[in-house]
């Protein structure tokens, strides 16, 4: 329930503060004071659409502020849940626009996204505006009224077969899917196969071109090398032609060993025979490590033929990548893919599975919705059977029709229609072809009336519902406000004298002129003053305000 409200610097709305209470508030003024920007303020409170125009000529910023209380035990437990408590059983909302365009939402004092704050006003108010009339209008609002009375099992179950519509929806495309390509298989088929197997009778190896190439550079310079090492070798353990027949190893082994002799005369010479040492040593290392490699120096005749070939076959898988690595990756990938096509039946007959269990799973879940509908849809015909008595329409019935659809939907096996017949032996017929204006308005709130015996929602505001209805079926539309307030916070809007005499309590909205400005003021008004407003509704004259007085009177004994 709606207890305060606050609206600061909001179009004509300078500082307008109201207190609220349960029961039945009505708002009266004359076209043009600001009723309508009442329902915007309280729009943009519970997340609606922000523009910076809504903002008071002159100012920067705009806000608007409400306390509720009474809150339904879902939406408790939601704000608890998402570290949001009520303090003292009351909620604080605060919504604010500037002239930069920024948008700030707090919840409780804290600042929140958008999109979280409007998850926080779900099913705090329902507002019902004269455009929701025209709703009725469009077929596709029929079916979700009618599962707005299912309550949350219902709401469940509507969720289930909305999943399992999605679930089918997208078996039946994999399977197009298949389809297509199964069309394309056996040529893919053949051209995987071929190209599998041209890589398999090369047979690459991970780096194999690279080692072709460093052995074809070795037999390239083979006569090179081998006198190159054979040299070498000899100066290192032969010595040189024209020389001594002392060789390097020879002469630094010689060396080593007068070192060895003067570290014993001279300690300070230790470390440089300790280094010559190492260096003999490692020369003798080296010396074999080269004779190794002469020996196992083999050119074989032929072997760069050979070579020349191969690199030519590899070269030839190319297309399929650069290097050997990547040929190999290839192969990889289309063996893999040739797999899948090899198993495509399988795939198919996995899918006829699925889908099957899909469709099965679908038709059991929109037959209990279905079924549960046509629950809702009796009780609905039949309340509103007495309902729309009630407001006037002693003879108006409510039929609602299924039409089965033929592929699953997610909104269930059937489209729902409201037909509607206001005479003993007319037919009923679409509600947009038969019903007028005045009817219109009776039906929706007849709907709202039963709605309350279900909603959770604690308020619900009316602006203008008695658009379209006059004479004595306006006092039938008053006591059926006056009836949903018992249970329900009402918030009315109305330019009905009829409805205003009902009011538990009564504001009014008027505009003033203050030095260079327009303000739009909310009072609320005192029972002298209720009479000249209703005096003020039935047409302002002498007579008037008798009859308003008469209606003041009225109202007050039926309440």
């Amino acid at each position: 329930m709606l207890v305060e409200l606050h609206i600061k610097d909001f179009a004509l709305m300078e500082d307008v503060r109201i207190s609220l209470d349960s029961g039945l508030t009505v708002f009266t003024g004359e076209t043009g004071a600001g009723k309508s920007m009442l329902i915007d303020a309280l729009g943009l409170l519970l997340g609606g659409r922000a523009s910076n125009e809504l903002i008071r000529h002159g100012k920067d910023k705009a806000c608007i502020e409400g306390v509720f209380t009474n809150l339904p035990a879902k939406t408790v437990n939601y704000l608890k849940d998402e570290g949001y408590p009520l303090e003292d059983n009351q909620l604080f909302l605060y919504r604010e626009i500037n002239d930069t365009g920024r948008n700030i939402c707090r919840v409780q004092g804290r600042t929140v996204p958008l999109s979280l704050y409007r998850t926080f006003c779900e099913g705090l108010v329902d507002i019902h505006g004269q455009m929701e009339h025209q709703s009725l209008l469009i077929t596709d609002t029929h079916r979700d009224l009618l599962d707005s009375f299912g309550g949350e099992s219902h709401l469940r179950l509507l969720k289930e077969v909305k999943d399992s519509a999605i679930w089918y929806r997208n078996v039946t495309t994999r399977e197009r899917e298949l389809l297509r390509s199964e069309r394309d298989r056996e040529r893919r088929e053949e051209i995987l196969r071929f190209q599998i197997d041209e890589i398999e009778k090369i047979a690459p190896f991970s780096g194999e071109e690279t080692n072709l190439e460093k052995e074809k550079k070795l037999l390239l310079n083979s006569e090179k090398i081998v006198n190159l090492v054979t040299e070498a070798y000899e100066e290192l353990n032969h010595g040189a032609e024209g020389m001594s027949a002392m060789s390097a190893f020879d002469l630094i082994g010689a060396s080593t060993r007068n070192m060895d002799d003067l570290s014993n005369l001279d300690p300070s010479c230790e470390e440089i025979s300790k280094s010559l040492k190492e260096v003999y040593y490692s020369l003798e290392d080296c010396i074999e490590q080269i004779r190794s490699y002469k020996e196992g120096l083999e050119f074989q005749p032929g072997r760069i033929d050979q070579i020349e070939t191969r690199i030519v076959e590899l070269h030839k898988l190319r297309k399929y990548g650069y290097e050997i690595d990547a040929v190999l990756t290839k192969k990889e990938e289309m063996e893999k893919e040739l797999h899948e096509i090899a198993h495509l039946q399988d795939e198919k007959e996995n899918i006829k599975r699925e889908k099957k269990e899909a469709l099965t799973s679908y038709n059991n879940l929109a037959e209990e919705l279905s079924l549960n509908r046509g629950i809702q849809a009796e009780k609905i015909e039949k309340g509103l059977s007495g309902e729309l008595q009630d407001l006037g329409l002693n003879d108006a019935r409510v039929e609602i029709i299924f039409t089965p659809v033929k592929e699953p939907s997610q909104d269930g096996a059937e489209q729902i229609e409201f037909y509607f017949s206001a005479n003993i032996g007319e037919p009923p017929k679409p509600l947009a072809k038969v019903i007028s204006g005045g009817e219109m308005a009776r039906l929706m709130l007849a709907f709202k009336s039963l709605l309350s015996m279900v909603e959770t929602v604690d308020t619900f505001i009316f602006d203008e519902v008695d658009s379209g209805v006059g004479g004595r079926i306006i006092v039938k539309v008053a006591e059926k406000l006056e009836r949903i307030a018992l249970n329900k916070q009402v918030l009315c809007i109305t330019h009905s004298a009829p409805v205003a005499a009902y009011g538990d309590k009564h504001f009014g909205i008027s505009k003033e002129v203050i030095g260079d400005r327009t303000l739009t003021k909310v009072k609320l008004l005192e029972d002298n003053e209720r009479i000249q407003e209703l005096a003020r509704m039935l047409g302002g004259e002498s007579m008037a305000k008798g009859l308003s007085e008469e209606l003041w009177q009225q109202a007050q004994v039926k309440r």
